[in-house]
C-alpha cells in the first residue's frame, strides 16, 4: 500500500511538472502575483516572467525580504508591465524603493494571514520549497512565517523546487501537499549566500550592557535584526544566564550563538516546551544547517508567533528591537527616515504589546544616542517632536527605551516624565537643545533639575 501510494504521488508531480517558461504563461495583464518572503523567492519563475515583460501589463507582485536581484522589478523601470511591492524592506528591495521600483505595504505581521484571507488578491503564488517527500509534502522552510496563509488564498500555486532549502520541523502550515500544487517546477539553483552577522560595534555593547541586566534565567527571547540584538546575543552567550527560549519573527545567528554557547534550551517554556519558535529566517549557511532537520525548532505562521495572546503566555519575555528615533513624547520611528523607506512595521507593535502583557516581560526599543551624516555632522536620534514622519509605533505603547548612555521606561509616564527620562539618555551633546525644545512645548518642569 505504501509503495503504492508512494507511486500516486510521484505520477502526480510528474503531471503538474512545467518548465519555468510553461508554469508563468498563466500570469495574465493585472494579475496579483505573490513571491512570498526572503529564501522563499522563486529565482527561476522570476526570470521567467520577466522574459514575459512586453506581452504583460499591470502585473503586480508582492513579496518582503527578498534578497536580490527581482528580474521583474529590474527589467521594467516605467513600470508599465511589472510593480513590484514589499511588506518589510530587505537592504535590496530598500535600493528598489530609492529608485521608486518597490512600493511599501504596511501591515503587522500577526495580521499577515487575515490580510490575506479577508483583503487582498492572489492570482498566482510562486514560491520556492524544499523537494516533495514520500509523504507527497514540499516543505516551506524558513518561509513557513507566511507562505501557507497565501498559498491559501492564491488562485493558481506554482513551487520551485530547490534542493537548498533546509527542511523544518513546524507547528502547522510548515508544508503544502502536492494535491494542492498547480504546477511544479524544478532547475539549477546556486546555494544560498552566505550572510555573515554583523559584527557589534563598541557602541552596540554599551548598549546591551544596559539590557542584560534585565534578562532572568529561563527568559524568552525575541531578537530584532541588526547589530544591537546581535551585540545582546553574544553578551548572553557570555554570561551567566542560562535556560533561554526562543520565541521569535525572525531567526538570525544570534540564537545559533546562544545555542552553541549552552544557553538555549528552550526547556522552561511556557508553551512550545523544548522547542525554539520563529517565523522566519534568515543568516549564514551555518544558520540554516542548524534548522535542518532539527526536532528542538518549531517553524510557525506568524499569525502565532506574533499574536500578543500567544506572547504573552511566556513569562519573563524579553522583547529587543532597533529603532530610528524617538521624540520627546515617547514615539517611535522604526521603519523610515522621514518618508525614505528603510523596513517594515513588522511584529514590533506585536512584541511590544505581548512582552508587556507576560509575566515579568520587558519590551525594548534600542538606538544609538546620535547619528552621524556623510558630511561628518552629528545628529541626535532624540527629536523633539516628529513632523511628518512615519510612525511605527506609538507613545501609548512604548514600554523601554535604550541608549548608550541608559535605559529607562516609559510606561505610565507623564509628558514631562518622559521629556526628562528621554533627554537623560540623549547624546550630552544634545541634551541643552532637547530641554529647550521641552520647554517650548510645555513638557519640561521648571523645577526640573538640569
Amino acid at each position: 500500500m505504501g509503495c503504492y501510494m508512494l507511486s500516486d504521488f510521484y505520477n502526480e508531480y510528474m503531471s503538474k511538472l512545467r518548465t519555468p517558461e510553461e508554469a508563468v504563461e498563466v500570469v495574465k495583464s493585472g494579475d496579483w502575483v505573490d513571491y512570498t518572503s526572503s529564501l522563499g523567492k522563486p529565482v527561476l519563475l522570476d526570470k521567467a516572467l520577466a522574459a514575459r515583460r512586453d506581452e504583460l501589463t499591470d502585473v503586480k507582485i508582492r513579496g518582503n525580504l527578498m534578497p536580490g536581484p527581482l528580474e521583474v522589478a529590474e527589467c521594467d523601470e516605467t513600470q508599465e508591465h511589472f510593480v513590484y511591492h514589499s511588506w518589510h524592506c530587505s537592504a535590496y528591495e530598500r535600493k528598489l524603493c530609492d529608485k521608486g521600483l518597490c512600493y511599501y505595504i504596511p501591515m503587522v505581521f500577526h495580521n499577515n494571514a487575515a490580510y490575506y484571507e479577508f483583503f487582498i488578491k492572489v492570482n498566482v503564488v510562486m514560491v520556492s520549497v524544499s523537494p516533495m517527500d514520500k509523504h507527497g509534502y514540499f516543505n516551506f522552510s524558513v518561509n513557513t512565517g507566511v507562505a501557507g496563509p497565501i498559498c491559501e488564498k492564491a488562485d493558481i500555486v506554482i513551487v520551485e523546487v530547490n534542493r537548498y532549502m533546509p527542511k523544518i520541523h513546524g507547528g502547522y502550515n510548515e508544508c503544502i501537499h502536492i494535491s494542492d500544487v498547480d504546477y511544479v517546477v524544478e532547475g539549477h539553483h546556486e546555494p544560498f549566500d552566505n550572510m555573515i552577522p554583523i559584527k557589534p560595534r563598541e557602541i552596540d555593547c554599551q548598549i546591551a550592557e544596559h539590557i542584560i541586566p534585565y534578562i532572568v534565567d529561563g527568559a524568552n527571547l525575541q531578537l530584532g535584526i541588526g547589530s544591537i540584538p546581535n551585540a545582546v546575543g553574544k553578551l548572553i552567550a557570555d554570561s551567566d544566564i542560562k535556560d533561554l527560549g526562543m520565541h521569535t519573527e525572525l531567526c538570525t545567528d544570534a540564537y545559533l550563538e546562544l545555542h552553541s554557547s549552552g544557553k538555549l534550551t528552550n526547556k522552561l517554556k511556557n508553551i512550545d516546551r523544548g522547542k525554539g519558535v520563529f517565523g522566519c529566517a534568515v543568516g549564514s549557511t551555518e544558520l540554516y544547517e542548524w534548522l535542518d532537520d532539527n526536532h528542538g525548532i518549531a517553524a510557525y505562521p506568524l499569525e502565532y508567533v506574533n499574536r500578543p495572546s500567544v506572547i504573552a503566555q511566556l513569562d519573563n519575555m524579553v522583547s529587543i528591537n532597533a529603532c530610528v528615533a524617538v521624540d520627546l513624547y515617547g514615539q517611535v520611528a522604526a521603519e523610515s527616515s522621514g518618508s525614505r523607506q528603510i523596513s517594515g512595521t513588522g511584529g514590533q507593535l506585536d512584541f511590544l504589546a505581548g512582552a508587556s502583557a507576560s509575566r515579568g516581560g520587558k519590551a525594548f526599543i534600542c538606538m544609538t544616542s546620535r547619528y552621524k551624516e556623510k558630511d561628518g555632522t552629528y545628529h541626535s536620534r532624540i527629536k523633539p517632536q516628529f513632523n511628518g514622519d512615519i510612525i511605527t509605533s506609538p507613545r501609548s505603547q512604548v514600554y523601554f527605551i535604550a541608549t548608550e548612555f541608559g535605559v529607562i521606561n516609559l510606561e505610565g509616564k507623564s509628558t514631562w516624565e518622559r521629556a526628562e527620562d528621554l533627554i537623560s539618555i540623549a547624546h550630552p551633546d544634545f541634551r541643552d537643545a532637547l530641554i529647550k525644545e521641552a520647554q517650548e512645548r510645555k513638557i519640561w518642569r521648571r523645577s526640573n533639575k538640569r
